[in-house]
């Protein structure tokens, strides 16, 4: 799937989908419930992924990145694994 695929899926631009892989911006909650069903994936399971890396006390914008990439990793990684074609930037 292509950056641009996964954005029309998400509904939002391929730009905006692009500050959010490279931590410039952070996904709202109507967006990760869209990531939930677009990669069949539990909601729960992407905040508590994301409020593990917030234990951490990391500095906000290290989070923010490493949030995001960790987040769409895994979303490939079910991708793979469900038989979907995986992302590409």
């Amino acid at each position: 799937m292509t950056q641009k695929d996964l954005a029309d899926k998400l509904e939002i631009s391929k730009s905006h989908l692009s500050e959010i892989e490279s931590g410039k911006k952070m996904p709202t909650l109507a967006l990760l419930e869209r990531y939930s069903q677009v990669f069949n994936i539990p909601i729960s399971s992407i905040l508590f992924f994301s409020e593990n890396l917030d234990e951490r006390n990391l500095p906000m914008e290290k989070a923010r990145v490493m949030v995001s990439s960790k987040i769409l990793a895994l979303l490939s990684f079910i991708a793979e694994r469900s038989g979907q074609p995986h992302i590409n930037g």
